[in-house]
């Protein structure tokens, strides 16, 4: 790489980054690839020859992409691609990195394997594509595909993408960039616009790429693209679940996801990706609810997103704007560490769980439409729309093709969304704190899904109050926050999962008893009396299920 392009300081030309065509050194014309350059420049100096050159942009290649360079023949004809050449304009890191060439993309990218000493895997034989991942020092990974062109050119390649901004290539054997359809100049104005019609048409897919997009670069869809979304959005029923399932979640674990939900709404695609959602949609509910149904959802997420930025490693509490996020992170700021190990544990490498605890929120009230009432005050009651709204979302997920534990974690999230509720309405009237018992019963049907319960129950809050959240409400559901928290992190052996002090086979030993239902309601017994402090020894437990059984109660605590 020249001086020129590795010096981001360097003040750039207006022309950075395109071709331009020169006439005894005066720039007459420019294009974003050389033919284009030359085209615009015989157009009104048709008999002069003008000097087609490339105008460098100021940008630093990462690492990852100098090493996969000096590992390229030095006759490939290589470029990188898409997202990575977008984020290289950004000045943002991209994950990942896509190259097209135009032949032998599955044996360049074992040779690349080989040399970077990381997997392969043959992708797409039709296409021929390999991919490389690369297994990074923090356990993620970093997926780099080699894929032959979409066409006969690597100009066809470009035209045949999803949108301008990812249209875009850069020659690693120069550094010069091929943007034939003005793809830099999108990005500098902040738009998001089509390659072309048939680019949603043939992949509607794309789509959920493009509001995805849009949120994450803080973008505008251009309004001839939301056309064509609009005109392409029931065809996303011919898309796999998986490719759905992977934009979703992708949408999910990026910024604004209120807005990106509004956005496929407006679109019309949620009716052919999720419509039991739209079912939520100006279901009226009871003070203090502010909102109805869909409008409090939408407002949870947007919540979700502040308190887990709140309580990011980092995150200072006191520079804040907002009252109440400012005193969410100093009464629950000592738990960073442990709710930023609590999210890196994801239970699928290839979904964050950020996005799984998302997907739990966006559908937490599902089931008020189907479970609504009005009693003979008026007033307005869900009863059990907990329960029923554990099965859909569970039923939607498994539409997606989630795995058995990311399933279960949804299905628990929803079904005891609204257990933290009853805790911060007591504390608050009766100044009531959960109990012992009562916060092991809660880890002991949660797990640690408990802890994405105590976040959401708190953007839950937010959401239903909004602006007329009152401080001691808020104080309320803080003080239940930390004592939940408390006890998992700091208490786990004497609160949230005692040791146990007798198995089912010592009890039946001990006691002559016979194997059935009511050994395991026994032993369950003297753990929440564990828990609660009135248990500590082997023989306070043998006593204490001696006068149960003497009651004729196993099952009563």
């Amino acid at each position: 790489m020249n001086e020129e392009t590795a010096n981001p300081e360097k003040p750039q030309s207006p022309y950075a980054g395109r071709w331009v065509a020169r006439v005894r050194g005066r720039v007459i014309a420019q294009g974003g690839t050389p033919e284009q350059a030359l085209r615009a420049s015989l157009s009104s100096r048709y008999k002069e020859k003008p000097e087609i050159i490339f105008m460098p942009v100021n940008f630093l290649l990462p690492p990852l992409l100098e090493r996969i360079k000096n590992f390229l023949p030095l006759e490939q004809e290589i470029y990188l691609v898409g997202g990575a050449v977008r984020d290289l304009l950004l000045s943002r890191l991209s994950p990942d990195l896509d190259f097209a060439l135009p032949s032998n993309g599955i044996s360049l990218a074992r040779k690349i394997a080989n040399s970077l000493d990381a997997d392969f895997l043959a992708l797409d034989d039709e296409r021929d594509t390999g991919r490389v991942v690369l297994t990074n020092e923090d356990g993620s990974h970093t997926f780099i595909d080699f894929a032959t062109y979409r066409g006969a050119t690597l100009e066809e390649d470009l035209h045949a993408r999803d949108f301008t901004i990812n249209a875009i290539a850069l020659n690693l054997r120069d550094n010069t960039i091929i943007d034939p359809l003005d793809g830099a100049k999108d990005i500098r104005a902040k738009v998001l616009r089509a390659c072309s019609p048939a680019s949603l048409a043939d992949d509607p897919v794309r789509i959920l790429r493009g509001v995805r997009l849009a949120a994450a670069l803080s973008f505008t869809i251009d309004k001839s693209t939301r056309e064509w979304m609009k005109q392409s959005a029931d065809q996303i029923v011919r898309i796999s679940a998986e490719r759905l399932r992977d934009e979703v979640f992708k949408i999910l674990q990026g910024p604004r996801v209120d807005a990106s939900l509004r956005a496929l709404d407006m679109l019309g695609v949620l009716p052919h990706l999720m419509p039991e959602l739209l079912k939520m949609k100006g279901v009226e509910q009871s003070p203090p609810h502010v909102y109805e149904v869909w409008t409090h959802t939408l407002s949870v997420l947007n919540y979700l997103d502040q308190v887990i930025s709140g309580l990011r490693v980092g995150y200072d509490a006191e520079k804040t704007n907002d009252m109440f996020t400012g005193l969410f992170g100093l009464r629950l700021g000592r738990f960073r560490q442990q709710i930023a190990k609590h999210f890196s544990d994801s239970l699928n490498i290839n979904r964050s769980h950020r996005s799984l605890l998302f997907f739990a929120a966006l559908y937490h009230d599902v089931s008020k439409p189907e479970t609504k009432t009005i009693d003979e005050s008026g007033r307005i009651r869900f009863f059990d729309h907990d329960i029923q709204g554990a099965e859909v979302a569970a039923s939607r997920a498994r539409s997606f093709n989630l795995s058995n534990d990311e399933v279960e974690r949804i299905h628990v999230i929803v079904k005891n969304h609204m257990r933290i509720h009853s805790f911060g309405t007591r504390l608050e009237a009766d100044q009531q704190t959960p109990s012992r018992k009562a916060i092991y019963r809660f880890f002991r049907d949660s797990g640690k899904a408990g802890i994405d319960l105590i976040l959401l129950s708190l953007a839950d809050l937010r959401g239903t109050y909004a602006n007329e959240l009152t401080i001691d409400t808020w104080t309320a559901y803080l003080d239940v926050a930390r004592i939940l928290l408390e006890n998992y992190w700091e208490r786990p052996e004497e609160v949230v999962a005692p040791p146990r002090l007798l198995d089912g086979h010592e009890l039946m030993k001990e006691l002559n008893l016979e194997p059935g239902p009511a050994i395991g309601q026994l032993l369950e017994a003297v753990r929440e009396n564990q828990a609660a402090g009135k248990i500590e020894t082997r023989e306070q437990a043998l006593l204490f299920v001696r006068e149960k059984l003497a009651k004729g109660s196993p099952g009563d605590s």
